[in-house]
């Protein structure tokens, strides 16, 4: 998954506010308490990131 098409995916689900804010306030504990933001600048492939976003907000499986 390409960086642009995760942040498309981020503000088509969850809006471009709550979506951005989310990338840098909400703490996924799937990557060791690091933020979206946090863990793709660490080199996490996006997609992983997106699945993980996807479980903490219980998001319906097939939008993942």
């Amino acid at each position: 998954m390409r960086l642009t098409e995760f942040h498309e995916l981020v503000r088509g689900r969850f809006g471009s506010v709550r979506g951005g804010s989310m990338l840098v306030d909400h703490v996924l504990t799937a990557f060791g308490g690091r933020t979206a933001a946090q863990a793709i600048e660490d080199g996490v492939d996006p997609r992983e990131v997106w699945r993980a976003l996807c479980a903490d907000f219980d998001v319906p499986r097939e939008e993942w």
